[in-house]
């Protein structure tokens, strides 16, 4: 059986007895922290907030916005009511947002103010006009018939929006009883989380996991690094992300161990945190790490006190391994591989495992969780060192896609194995390797893209014929978009045109990178095109190597 049968927030409630006094969340750079009773209590006045305005069990609640500090409060407080989170990639701009509002039925929509150069508010406004003229909690939108509030996370008042401060300071005014009545109903097999995975079939899927998902591979991400409540795990990565939320809040909940989050990646942020909070754990993906190693201020810092952390998201290089274990400390240093659907961690490295484990491998599978190789045409299981598809079973697999029923019967077959779509051999020792991908999946530092969603974008360009994206190598993000376009007949588009149609309308790690215009597309005889083809032109026009697929 896995380690718990407790909700998140049972189970926070039971680490506040244990430890009520040891640091939890810390913002280093804002010089602020929060214990776990002073956490907790935070959570419970915006968890009785939320009730108050009409958000309760069941409800949806999505949050956009960077690792701010109440993005957590938001996580627990959402859990402890049985409302769902759903989680918002911040680099989404309106055409994703539109569709991620609709398909999720959201009844809340929770946002900061703005993400880099992108202004959130006016996004919200434009397609929420109905919010500069209603009362708040008390939306009608046309458009999105299950939105009811909007609620800013901050102090500011913007029209038609509660703000974090008014909800927070509503529920310390508000009574206990309802709000450990429903706390009492809660089943760990709720679902209490849903995130946005791209999908090859068009647009994003919204997986739903339950407590019992995300908990248990939290206490086991954190088992393989040998977290304790001795630890102080710092976090840059996306809280929106499952690395976020999960390999790192979950892991730290159930460990008792410090986290140390920062807003946004930035380097010197990072190597900063570490130092002055005497971190013992860094996470990030692989272009996180090498940036911090190659800060020109690296050697600055004192980052003796770090010992392990997890490196995942895209393929690790020997020598970034090499310098993580020796300049940064992290000999016990850890990499991850998992999919959303999987709540995410399938496997995992230990931390004594060689480096060789750790780079070529993504190591051996966690416990409790039923991993196996099948011949992906005929289903059967396949002996070590025999490539096919990395399948898995247990306790980890979500709930299903939200309103995608058929979807979800195409993920998990009817014994229960979520099929990954990534082509995969295991050793004698039990650790797999990933040798390629059986779907056409881009991953582009650490974020997966899937081409059908942009095709389908791009079909909407006047001008447009065809159009076909596939992965191109590249030197920093490991892939980058590539858009493959044959014209309508007397059409003159340029690649500046693509560019400028993608500016503001799709997350920047969507948007081509590269833009070719082909006349025809290379076929099979069967008709598929070959888009292991559009790579090979792409890489010899760029005049680069293929480094990902040479080798297989």
């Amino acid at each position: 059986m896995p380690y718990t049968k407790k909700t998140i927030g049972a189970y926070l409630e039971e680490q506040v007895k244990r430890l009520p006094d040891h640091d939890f969340i810390v913002y280093p750079d804002r010089d602020l922290r929060w214990s776990f009773s002073e956490f907790n209590e935070r959570v419970d006045h915006l968890a009785k907030g939320l009730l108050a305005t009409g958000i309760g069990k069941g409800d949806h609640v999505g949050i956009w916005a960077s690792n701010v500090p109440d993005w957590t409060t938001f996580m627990f407080a959402t859990a402890k009511i049985g409302a769902v989170l759903v989680t918002i990639n911040t680099q989404y701009r309106s055409f994703e947002l539109e569709y991620l509002l609709k398909q999720s039925d959201l009844a809340a929509l929770v946002v900061i103010d703005s993400f880099r150069d992108h202004n959130y508010l006016d996004t919200v406004y434009e397609l929420i006009p109905e919010l500069r003229t209603c009362q708040r909690g008390h939306l009608r939108s046309e458009k999105f018939p299950n939105l009811r509030s909007v609620i800013y996370l901050g102090q500011e008042k913007h029209r038609g929006m509660y703000s974090s401060r008014e909800l927070l300071q509503l529920g310390s005014q508000c009574g206990d009883e309802r709000y450990n009545k429903v706390k009492a109903s809660l089943d760990p097999h709720e679902v209490v989380n849903m995130q946005y995975t791209s999908g090859t079939t068009g647009f994003p899927k919204g997986v739903m996991l339950s407590h019992y998902n995300i908990l248990n591979n939290g206490y086991y991400i954190g088992d393989r690094q040998k977290f304790t409540e001795a630890d102080r795990m710092c976090l840059p990565v996306p809280l929106f992300h499952c690395f976020g939320c999960v390999l790192g809040v979950m892991a730290a909940l159930t460990h008792g161990t410090t986290l140390v989050l920062l807003e946004v990646f930035d380097p010197l942020l990072v190597l900063a945190a570490v130092q002055k909070e005497k971190c013992t754990a860094l996470y990030g993906v692989p272009t996180m790490f090498i940036a911090e190693l190659d800060h020109p201020m690296f050697d600055m810092f004192d980052l003796s006190s770090l010992r392990t952390g997890i490196m995942a998201g895209s393929p690790c290089p020997e020598e970034t391994m090499k310098q993580v274990m020796g300049k940064m400390h992290c000999t016990d240093i850890t990499i991850a591989y998992g999919l959303t659907e999987a709540s995410p961690v399938i496997t995992q490295t230990r931390t004594d495992d060689s480096i060789a484990q750790r780079t070529g491998t993504v190591g051996a599978a966690l416990p409790e969780i039923e991993v196996k190789i099948i011949n992906p045409e005929t289903g059967e299981t396949l002996g070590v060192g025999e490539s096919g598809e990395l399948c898995c079973r247990g306790y980890n697999i979500m709930k299903g896609y939200y309103n995608m029923p058929d979807r979800t019967a195409e993920a998990i077959d009817a014994d229960g194995w979520l099929h990954s779509g990534d082509q995969a051999v295991v050793d004698e020792d039990g650790y797999y390797r990933i040798t390629g991908r059986i779907k056409d999946m881009i991953i582009r530092g650490g974020e997966n893209i899937y081409p059908r969603e942009i095709e389908e974008f791009l079909y909407t360009m006047d001008g447009v014929l065809d159009v076909q994206i596939a992965g191109i190598p590249d030197e920093k993000y490991g892939e980058v978009v590539g858009a493959f376009i044959i014209r309508k007949e007397g059409a003159d588009i340029t690649e500046a045109d693509v560019v400028d149609f993608t500016r503001n309308r799709i997350a920047p790690f969507k948007k081509p990178k590269h833009v070719f215009f082909l006349d025809s597309y290379p076929m099979t005889a069967s008709g598929k095109i070959q888009k292991y083809k559009l790579r090979e032109i792409a890489c010899e026009k760029l005049g680069i190597k293929d480094a990902l697929f040479d080798e297989k």
